[in-house]
């Protein structure tokens, strides 16, 4: 044993047999306080026996038979690991239909004429041992159907029968044999199950859990399908399971029953416990496991049953009860939890001491913290009985209480945001009865540091030059450091990069400078950083010569080969009119991650040789890559392999982190190594964890090479400390860093209290509550969420359907507002925290109501019966009144032809009226009418309409103020009454008398050139008329074969289309001045242009009525 140590040393290198030490060891610790006991060391020697000797018969066996070479490896401690190669080393392939099984066999579902060879040979790797036996040959001849019909021919009479073609087999299991098996696992273990099937074709293996799911996340499938591995086995996965092997001819299946059995395990192990003289305290060791274990009691590594009585000491199964304690009450407790698949040993001290308080934190410690974030200042203590903690701040200050602080088990204030007022002197006092004792401590709180103009997005030629600015504010009392980086790199060693107080200048840029630059500036408490991109554009193209990539290096030569570094030397390419800038070298780790390339190093383009480090247990292929300011080159060849030799890990896991799933767990999850990084096989990892100022001993396990470990029976939400170290078969990491975790969430206890709501107008109010103590959080604080729903409308007095509305506040924050509220309704609302797991309870709902609003606009307004002089309006009530209707507003005024609004006239209506009569308008005559709604507060949105008057009994138009201007309010739907039809009767027997009168003073007066056209056209209604006798004139020969255009009714915009109308003598006169006087006379031109100009929709809205066109030929 070590000298000053508790370490034992078994050293057999200078002789001795390792058998001589087998055995089980046990450490015990031994003081005037108690004795402390180790868990049992279990010492077995590794063992890797020779194979059995043994006779091997050749294999013969038919084309599409199932076949099984058995490998039997021998027993070795541990067991050793099986692969099947020949007798060249390498590696027999396997498939779905060739493949090796958990036992090391190797299975055949069917055989082919290429499985025929002498050197199926099985090998034993034992990785203690460091040392690989080898099984004798096994040879495999596959009898194919051709050449045995060949040898059957040969030996046998035409009469003889022939060997049978290859047929077709429905699937047989191999392994497991029978319909159902047996297997029992312990939880946390990794569960195998396999199933391989002969047939052929070769059958496909699925697996099922019958009533239940395979778990996600935790099972993957090996070996073709047909193993399936659960990883980090529960209770929960006890159960069937079914796999199915199937072709095309059919199926077979087998259930294996699994049974998950526990291990001992911790819910509560028992904790060092420390007592003042007569008080009162308990130790508790509980644990669970299947079967559930055995609890039994140790005094000093003695049996509780037969150690000296205490009478202040009482066993109550998985409790020891302490009253009344005295001082040689002191003793080391030991828990011991055991079942069938193994056993729990945990110590536990009773310290039973009379101590006044001590105060551990340094006297007048400093500490400085930025605005707006948490302060802790430290008031770590020890004393017996445990002392009270009271903190003051200022030197004659009262007692700190309150939800501004939070005071922490083990002394510590905290200030969750510290502001510029909280600095000060804060007092530590601790007390207990055997007396007090204070500390000093003082806080300074700084402002942040803000970057008050930040670096902005820039586009540069090539040579010019570019500058980023980055203008900061601080607390004047920290001195900022800036730092700019290069795409999160260093920036370059380049003297063209010029560094400034507060910006970065780069002087005549290349393309190499493109890329993200990053101001960050830091001081001693607080970091800030911005970030912007540079991007750089060619400049003007000039003649110059064709540059390209360079070529790839060659030759490649490994020498100087050292465990940890090697020399690479190669022969460079063509360079391609650009020089080399540098070379980088990568390699490939043929042993964990073959034909994957990694970045090694770079070297400046001079250089031919490099000294490269190498790590452990690595195959290692180098190749080269040249760059230039084109580009890199292809890669090189690779490089000869160079295998290094293992040792132990270097490094250890990164990103630990400890965040709890359920109340009562810690889920501690790491970045495993990559394969390289573990220097050496069977890499495991070591997890230690202990509750924060609450434990002084670390619980550490060894795991698998994975990435989680679960440890159960946590206090809900409290630091850990954790730590996770690598190991492999040569040994240990350096010691790991620790980092702070929490175990998992639960819901909040409680629910905000004070909650008050001020409505600050009709649709918007504000909340406010008092925050939660943050004890009752139990976990991450992530805000408050109000939830707030309409229950009624006050107007209407109807309940409809509740809808309930969220707003999430983040952090600490106790107010918000509530926009989008209906006027004049009744709202509830209520309050609840949140945390990483959920919401709390909600707060006592909070009835508030919203004042009225104006209301939104009339739902309709319709206006019907148009009389001479009156209309009819009828309306409905706005949808959403937002509060109590008082009246109606109607105000109209009269549209003149031009569009030109008359005087406006306002009328107020009772609320409860829903038509109105408007008398005394004028005939014919168009209105425009505003309608809108008030309450008490205001008149709302308004809606509008239009209508006109009908025309008075006569039929006659009044003459339009302005001559030949188009009627904007005239039209009216005539078409059906009977004085129109017989108008149009009288204006037909007009038209036709002017045909006969014009036909006859043609005959007298000679042929007109208008003579075709009638011809032609059967409508002579249409034709044009002379300005000045009356006479029908000429159409230009430009226009001869222009159809006339035969239109529909006036549109229903009542607008004019130039295609449209057959009633408008401005169509037919190609021109847009044709017009008529007041007297009904038409004094239109004829153009003689081809295309007709539009009609100005601004200037009429209807086509000129046939009682115009008749006026014009009065």
């Amino acid at each position: 044993m070590k000298p000053n140590s508790g370490t034992l040393v078994i050293n057999i290198m200078n002789g001795g047999k390792a058998e001589a030490y087998e055995g089980i060891y046990q450490c015990t610790a031994r003081n005037e306080r108690g004795a402390a006991i180790s868990n049992n060391i279990v010492i077995r020697p590794s063992r890797s026996p020779l194979w059995t000797k043994e006779k091997l018969e050749p294999n013969q066996v038919r084309e599409g038979d199932s076949l099984v070479l058995h490998c039997r490896p021998p027993v070795g401690l541990p067991p050793p690991i099986i692969f099947w190669m020949d007798n060249a080393f390498q590696r027999l392939p396997q498939s779905e239909r060739v493949s090796q099984g958990l036992n090391g066999d190797l299975y055949f579902s069917n055989v082919q004429p290429e499985d025929t060879r002498e050197d199926y040979i099985c090998y034993a790797r034992f990785n203690h041992t460091q040392t690989i036996q080898q099984k004798q040959p096994i040879s495999v001849k596959v009898l194919s159907m051709d050449s045995l019909n060949d040898t059957i021919a040969a030996n046998l009479s035409d009469t003889d029968i022939y060997a049978k073609p290859v047929t077709e087999r429905q699937p047989v299991l191999l392994t497991p044999t029978g319909s159902t098996s047996n297997k029992v696992e312990l939880r946390g273990n990794v569960l195998l199950l396999e199933c391989i099937a002969a047939g052929l074709p070769t059958p496909v293996i699925r697996w099922i859990k019958e009533g239940g799911e395979l778990p996600a996340n935790r099972t993957f499938f090996e070996n073709f399908k047909k193993t399936l591995k659960i990883i980090d086995v529960s209770e929960a996965d006890s159960g069937n399971y079914k796999c199915i092997a199937r072709n095309i001819l059919g199926s077979t299946h087998h259930v294996i029953s699994v049974t998950v059995k526990a291990a001992p395990y911790w819910i509560t192990a028992p904790r060092n416990l420390v007592l003042s003289p007569g008080e009162d305290g308990m130790l508790i060791c509980r644990a669970n496991g299947n079967p559930k274990p055995h609890i039994s009691w140790l005094t000093n590594g003695v049996p509780i049953a037969i150690a000296p009585e205490d009478p202040s000491r009482k066993v109550d199964g998985d409790t020891i009860i302490f009253s009344d304690v005295q001082e040689r009450s002191s003793a080391v407790y030991q828990c011991n939890a055991s079942n069938e698949y193994g056993y729990l040993l945990a110590n536990a001290f009773v310290n039973v001491l009379a101590e006044p308080p001590r105060i551990l934190t340094p006297a007048s410690k400093l500490y400085q913290v930025i605005a707006n974030t948490p302060a802790l200042l430290d008031c770590a203590y020890f004393g017996s009985p445990k002392p009270e903690i009271e903190w003051f701040k200022g030197v004659k200050g009262s007692i700190l209480r309150g939800n501004e602080y939070v005071f922490h088990d083990n002394g510590t204030l905290e200030i969750p945001v510290a502001q510029k007022d909280s600095t000060g002197t804060y007092t530590c006092v601790a007390r207990n009865k055997l007396g007090k004792i204070q500390n000093e401590v003082q806080l300074e709180v700084k402002d942040p540091t803000m970057i008050i103009k930040q670096p902005e997005y820039k586009v540069i030629q090539r040579a010019g030059q570019v500058s980023f600015e980055c203008t900061i504010k601080h607390d004047p009392t920290l001195i900022p450091t800036v730092i700019w980086l290069k795409d999160n790199g260093e920036l370059p060693d380049d003297e063209r990069f010029l560094v400034g107080k507060d910006n970065l200048t780069i002087m005549n840029v290349t393309d190499k400078d493109d890329g993200t630059y990053t101001c960050i500036i830091n001081t001693t408490l607080d970091s800030v950083s911005a970030s912007a991109v540079l991007t750089v554009v060619a400049a003007p193209p000039t003649p110059a010569i064709i540059y390209a990539r360079p070529n790839p290096p060659f030759d490649l030569e490994l020498t100087g080969q050292l465990e940890r570094s090697i020399e690479l030397s190669w022969i460079p390419g063509d360079e391609n009119n650009s020089p080399i800038t540098n070379f980088v070298i990568e390699y490939e780790d043929g042993l964990h991650e073959p034909g994957v390339w990694h970045y090694q190093t770079e070297v400046p383009g001079t250089q031919t040789t490099v000294q490269l480090k190498l790590s452990p247990y690595v195959n290692y292929s180098f190749r080269v890559i040249a760059v230039n300011e084109i580009g890199r080159s292809q890669p090189s060849e690779p490089s000869e392999q160079y295998l290094t030799k293992a040792a132990n890990p270097d490094e250890n896991p990164s990103n630990v982190q400890g965040i709890g799933s359920e109340p009562d767990n810690l889920v501690i999850t790491w970045e495993s190594l990559k394969g390289f990084q573990s220097n050496g096989p069977g890499l495991q990892y070591k997890v230690s964890w202990r509750q924060k100022d609450f434990d002084d001993e670390w619980t550490s396990v060894i795991v698998a090479n994975v990435s989680k470990y679960i440890v159960s029976g946590t206090p809900t939400f409290v630091p850990y400390e954790i730590k996770v170290q690598a190991l492999n078969d040569l040994g240990y990491a350096p010691e790991p860093s620790e980092v702070i975790g929490h175990s998992g969430e639960d819901l909040p206890m409680v629910a905000p209290s004070n909650v008050q709501v001020h409505v600050l107008n009709s649709t918007l109010a504000k909340v406010h509550w008092d925050p939660v103590p943050l004890k009752t959080v139990r976990g991450h604080l992530q805000g408050y969420k109000v939830y707030y729903w309409k229950v009624q409308s006050l107007s209407r007095r109807s309940r409809r359907h509740v809808e309930k509305k969220i707003l999430t506040f983040r952090g600490n924050k106790t107010f918000g507002m509530l926009p989008g509220l209906e006027p004049y309704s009744s709202y509830k609302l209520n309050v609840r925290v949140v945390n990483g797991k959920g919401e709390g309870p909600a707060s006592p709902d909070k009835v508030f109501k919203t004042p009225e609003g104006v209301p939104s606009s009339p739902s309709f307004l319709k206006i019907t019966n148009p009389t001479l002089d009156s209309l009819t309006l009828e309306w409905g009530s706005p949808t959403h009144p937002n509060g109590v209707l008082t009246s109606y507003i109607l105000k109209f005024q009269p549209i003149n032809n031009t569009h030109e609004l008359g005087p406006l006239v306002e009328i107020r209506i009772p609320a409860n009226e829903s038509s109105l009569i408007l008398k005394n308008l004028n005939y014919s005559t168009r209105y425009k009418f505003y309608f809108n709604a008030q309450t008490s507060v205001g008149s709302g949105s308004q809606i509008t309409e239009e209508a006109v008057t009908i025309m008075d009994e006569a039929g006659i138009l009044r003459p339009a103020v302005g001559a030949g201007k188009a009627m904007a309010s005239r039209q009216v739907d005539i078409a059906t009454q009977g004085w129109f039809i017989g108008l149009m009767c009288a204006v037909a027997l007009l038209i036709l008398i002017l045909l006969i009168v014009c036909f006859i003073r043609r005959n007298k007066g000679g042929k007109y050139p208008v003579k075709e056209k009638e011809d032609a056209h059967a409508d002579p209604e249409i034709q044009p008329m002379k300005e000045d006798d009356g006479t029908f004139g000429e159409y230009s020969d430009a226009e001869d074969h222009k159809p006339l255009k035969k239109g529909s009714r006036t549109p229903s915009d009542r607008t004019v289309k130039k295609e449209d109308s057959d009633d408008s003598l401005v169509d037919y006169g190609e021109g847009v001045n044709g017009q008529f006087n007041e007297d009904g006379s038409f004094i239109g031109q004829y153009s003689g242009k081809k295309e007709k100009e539009p009609v100005e929709g601004n200037e009429s809205s209807e086509a000129p009525s046939p009682v115009n066109a008749m006026n014009s030929f009065v």
